[in-house]
C-alpha cells in the first residue's frame, strides 16, 4: 500500500519505535521566541545539559515586542524581562538569535521561510502553536509546550504518538475577490473548530496548487484553528521557485539533490486516508467571524446568526455567549457592523503579498474617519521590502499607521491592543474573547476585507469599494 506525504516524512525521521510507545522523532529545525523558552533553559541548567544542535536551533523577538518607539527600551516589565532573558539564554548556550534591530528579525513563522531554513521534508517544532504555517512547504510541522522545548533543545528530539491522516480536497476555482484567507475560514466553519483534532492534514486539489507560497502558508498557518495537528501542502514547482536563492537554501549539486528527493515527497495514488474531506473553492466568497472562535463564521454578505437556529445544545450556548461577548443582535446584516480598529499584520497575513493586496487597495482612499488602521510587516525584511516598493508611503498617505515588525495586535501580549468594548476587523488567526486586548472583540477577515473595512468603517469587501466608486462617478 502506498503512503500519503505526511507518512513519508513521518518514517524519514523516526530514531526509535518500540511497541505500545510512541515514535521519537528528529527534529530538523527548532524555532523559538520569547515567551515560551525561559523555562525550558531553565530546565537545562538545573539539569547540566547542553543545547545538542544550536546550529539547527533559531531564535527570534516577536510576541512581546513593541512596534513603536522603537530606539526606547521595553516599557512593559514583564515583556521587557522575557525579551532579555531570551538574548541571556542565546547568548549563554550558543542559540542564533534575531533581536530588535537584527534586519532577520521578525514573527518566527515570517522569518524561517524568508531565510529559507524551512524546507520540503522536514520536521519542524516551536513553541507556538501556529508553527503549522511551515507546512506549506511540505514538512511535518507543530507547536510543542514549554518541557517539550526544553526535551528538543536537550536531544534534537521528540517523542509523538503518530496522528491520522486526512485529505482536504479543494476543488474548482476561487472566484475574483476571494483568497486563501476566506478559504480556510469557509473551511473552519464547516467542520468547526475540533473537525481536524488527531489528524495530519494535507490540503490537495488544483485550487491549492494555484495558491502561491504565502497564500498557502495563510491556509496551513490556520489549520490549527479546526484542531489539526498540522497541516501540509506536497512541495511543487511554487515551493522551489520562493526557497531557490534564499540564504539557507541548498545550492549548486546539493540544490538539485535536495530537488530531486523533494519530488518523491507527494501522497502515492494508491495511498490511503482516514478522513477525505472535500470542500468547492468556487462557492467561497470574502468571508468573516461573528463570534469568539474562528469557527464562528458566515459570508461578509451573511447575517449574524441566531443561536436558535443551532441544533446542537453545546453550540447553541456558545453561540448565545459569543453574541453577548461580542456586542451583536441576532440577523444583523454583517455588512452593518461599524468597526474601530483595523490590524492588517501576523503570521498569517503579515507577508509582502498581504501588504501590495493592501495597498493596491488602499492607493487613493482615506481611512474611515472613526476608524484606525494599523499594518504591520511580519519582519524587518518585508518591511524594507515594502518601503523600497513605496508601501509605506501609500499606506501613510491613506491614513493608515504604518509600524514596526512583530506579532503586534494579534495578541495582547504587546502595547498594540484594543481597549474594553473596542471592535476590530483582524487579519490574524484568533478572536477569542480578549485575545487582542481584555474586552476586544475581534472579527477575523482576510487583507482585502480589512482594506475595505477601514475606509468605509464597517465590514465591507473590495466590491463594495467598488460600488461606492462607481456610484460617486
Amino acid at each position: 500500500m502506498g503512503r500519503t506525504l505526511a507518512e513519508k516524512i513521518w518514517e524519514e525521521h523516526v530514531v526509535r519505535r518500540h511497541e505500545g510507545e510512541p515514535d521519537l522523532l528528529y527534529v530538523d529545525l527548532h524555532l523559538i521566541h520569547e515567551v515560551t523558552s525561559p523555562q525550558a533553559f531553565d530546565g537545562l541548567r538545573l539539569s547540566g545539559r547542553t543545547v545538542r544542535r544550536a546550529d539547527l536551533t533559531l531564535a527570534t523577538e516577536d510576541h512581546n515586542i513593541p512596534t513603536t518607539d522603537l530606539d526606547k527600551p521595553i516599557a512593559d516589565l514583564v515583556s521587557r524581562t522575557q525579551v532579555e532573558t531570551l538574548r541571556r539564554n542565546c547568548a549563554e548556550f550558543g542559540v542564533r538569535l534575531h533581536p530588535m534591530g537584527d534586519i532577520d528579525q521578525g514573527i518566527v513563522h515570517v522569518v524561517g521561510p524568508q531565510l529559507g531554513l524551512t524546507q520540503p521534508g522536514m520536521t519542524i517544532v516551536c513553541g507556538d502553536s501556529h508553527t503549522s504555517t511551515h507546512g506549506a512547504f511540505g514538512s511535518i510541522a507543530f507547536g510543542i509546550g514549554t518541557s517539550e522545548v526544553e526535551h528538543v533543545l536537550a536531544t534534537q528530539s521528540l517523542s509523538q504518538a503518530k496522528p491520522k491522516m486526512m485529505a482536504v480536497e479543494v476543488v474548482g476555482d476561487l472566484p475574483e475577490g476571494s483568497t486563501a484567507k476566506d478559504l480556510i475560514l469557509a473551511l473552519i466553519t464547516q467542520e468547526t473548530t475540533g473537525g481536524g483534532q488527531g489528524y495530519i492534514v494535507e490540503y490537495r486539489g488544483d485550487a491549492i496548487r494555484r495558491l502561491s507560497m504565502e497564500a498557502r502558508m495563510t491556509i496551513c498557518n490556520m489549520s490549527i484553528e479546526w484542531g489539526a495537528k498540522a497541516g501540509l501542502i506536497a512541495p511543487d514547482q511554487t515551493t522551489y521557485d520562493y526557497l531557490e536563492g534564499r540564504p539557507n537554501a541548498p545550492t549548486g549539486a546539493d540544490w538539485d539533490a535536495a530537488t530531486a528527493h523533494w519530488d518523491s515527497l507527494v501522497t502515492d495514488d494508491d495511498a490511503v486516508f482516514d478522513k477525505v474531506i472535500t470542500i468547492d473553492a468556487s462557492t467561497i466568497t470574502p468571508f468573516v467571524t461573528w463570534g469568539t472562535n474562528p469557527g464562528q463564521g458566515v459570508p461578509l454578505s451573511g447575517n449574524v446568526p441566531d443561536p436558535a437556529s443551532f441544533e446542537d445544545e453545546n453550540e447553541r450556548v456558545a453561540a448565545e455567549n459569543a453574541l453577548t461577548y461580542m456586542g451583536l443582535t441576532a440577523g444583523t446584516p454583517m455588512k452593518d457592523i461599524d468597526v474601530d480598529t483595523v490590524f492588517i499584520g501576523s503570521c498569517t497575513n503579515g507577508r509582502i503579498e498581504d501588504l501590495r493586496v493592501a495597498a493596491r487597495l488602499i492607493e487613493g482612499h482615506t481611512v474611515a474617519k472613526d476608524t484606525r488602521i494599523l499594518v504591520v510587516p511580519g519582519s524587518v525584511r518585508v518591511r524594507l521590502q515594502a518601503e523600497q516598493e513605496g508601501l509605506d508611503v501609500i499606506f501613510k498617505d491613506a491614513g493608515a499607521e504604518w509600524r514596526g515588525a512583530g506579532c503586534s495586535m494579534c495578541l495582547g501580549m504587546n502595547p498594540d491592543q484594543l481597549t474594553p468594548g473596542e471592535r476590530s476587523a483582524s487579519t490574524s488567526n484568533r478572536n477569542f474573547e480578549g485575545r487582542q486586548g481584555k474586552g476586544g472583540r475581534t472579527h477575523l477577515v482576510s487583507p482585502d476585507v480589512a482594506v475595505a473595512t477601514g475606509i468605509l468603517g464597517h465590514l465591507a469587501g473590495p466590491a463594495d469599494l467598488a460600488a461606492l466608486a462607481k456610484a460617486g462617478a
